[in-house]
């Protein structure tokens, strides 16, 4: 019963990041939306449990490169693209240094 429930939310965080991710983009939504479903669908018999928990690894690194590496973007033109990234995708930008600093001992 502890797989069925880490299953479920499994499958509850994938729509939850597709939302998140694929936001005001209504095809990138439903076509996510059917991928996640019929993955589930078509592994709702599986009984094994090392199956099982294979296949939630593959679900869980899903989830990770949805949310870390995925950016929306538009066409504004024959050869341009407008990038929409997410604030939690943006990071600080944080200088070069050719030799790194080191930590001075007292």
């Amino acid at each position: 019963m502890e797989s069925r429930t880490k299953v479920l939310q499994l499958f509850k965080t994938l729509h939850r990041t597709r939302q998140q991710v694929f936001k005001n983009d209504v095809e990138a939504l439903e076509a996510a939306r059917r991928k996640i479903n019929e993955e589930f669908r078509n592994n709702q018999g599986e009984t094994s449990s090392e199956k099982i928990e294979e296949l939630m690894k593959i679900g869980l690194d899903v989830e990770v490169i949805l949310r870390t590496s995925v950016i929306q973007g538009v066409h504004t033109g024959p050869d341009r693209l407008l990038l929409i990234p997410r604030k939690d995708l943006l990071l600080d930008n944080v200088p070069y240094r050719d030799m790194p600093t080191q930590k001075h001992k007292p």
